[in-house]
């Protein structure tokens, strides 16, 4: 019985059978993978051909391979005329600390209103939620007024990284989301440690966190690729060109290179979000379908 329930699918055991579906499951299936290949991969390749062409095969001939060679002289010159390097540093200094401050917030905000649950904590929760139907443009003109004379403080955070990184912090979708995993964790769990005395320092620290890896590590990865492709906020709020990040700098240098050179930075700009989800698909695709979760 357990044998014919695996078997079972769309497709019939008996319908496999026939020639038909026999020969055209696997082309239909094959074509959809190349579709898909295309449209996920052409992209980047054609950006990875663009980068090492000519301008003029770019603009002559934008699906012909290299007509005047491959010019891999264009990938240094766009780090050292275009000065990729030191934007690439900003945008990386830009998304490590949007990291850490997100995961901050949404982690101690998670533990309060998870595990600790406070009376007020179904309000608290029902405010951060109601935030997400407010459109960000909505709050773009308030926050950028905040950035400009801080309360209490009386200070301008314009041309520093706080401003993009204490906004960057303060996501409702990354709170939820951070709290409905630490929901998941047995209440069992966190009444033992409490009867072992430990304080909620110890509890969040040694229990709560180390259970909580796939969904931190979701939560990094989304803020760093966000960060990284970030344009309006950090364009208002770092009007200094030298430390602006790389998406940013692009279309301000862009009336002035070259379309190969162009093509060269937009792919290595590129480059580092595909290597970091390559290098952490696996934690991000546990943490996303909560398969990293609490083992019975």
């Amino acid at each position: 019985m357990s044998s014919e329930v695996s078997e079972r699918g769309i497709i019939s055991t008996a319908d496999r059978q026939r020639g038909v579906v026999r020969i055209g499951l696997p082309v239909i299936q094959v074509l959809i993978f190349v579709a898909v290949a295309i449209a996920g991969v052409g992209p980047l390749l054609w950006l990875l051909k663009s980068g090492v062409s000519t301008s003029q095969d770019i603009l002559s001939g934008p699906m012909q391979l290299w007509p005047s060679g491959i010019q891999l002289k264009n990938i240094p010159d766009a780090w050292n005329r275009v000065q990729i390097g030191a934007y690439l540093g900003n945008t990386a200094f830009i998304a490590i600390g949007s990291m850490i401050s997100t995961l901050f917030v949404c982690t101690t905000g998670a533990f309060v209103l998870s595990v600790l649950r406070p009376k007020w904590g179904p309000v608290v929760t029902g405010a951060v939620l109601a935030t997400l139907f407010l459109p960000g443009v909505i709050s773009l003109v308030p926050l950028y007024m905040t950035v400009l004379d801080m309360p209490l403080l009386h200070i301008s955070l314009q041309n520093t990284f706080w401003a993009v990184w204490l906004p960057q912090a303060a996501g409702a979708f990354n709170i939820l989301v951070m709290k409905r995993y630490f929901d998941s964790i047995p209440r069992e769990l966190i009444e033992a440690a409490r009867i072992d005395g430990a304080s909620n320092l110890r509890l969040f620290t040694s229990l709560i966190l180390p259970l909580s890896k796939p969904i931190v590590g979701v939560v990094a990865l989304l803020t760093v690729i966000g960060s990284w492709k970030d344009y309006l906020w950090p364009l208002l709020v770092l009007p200094d060109p030298t430390l602006q990040p790389i998406s940013v700098a692009l279309p301000r240098v862009q009336k002035t290179t070259e379309i190969s050179l162009q093509m060269s930075a937009l792919f290595l700009a590129v480059l580092i979000p595909v290597i970091l989800f390559l290098l952490f698909q696996k934690q991000f695709l546990r943490g996303v379908g909560m398969a990293g979760g609490i083992k019975e």
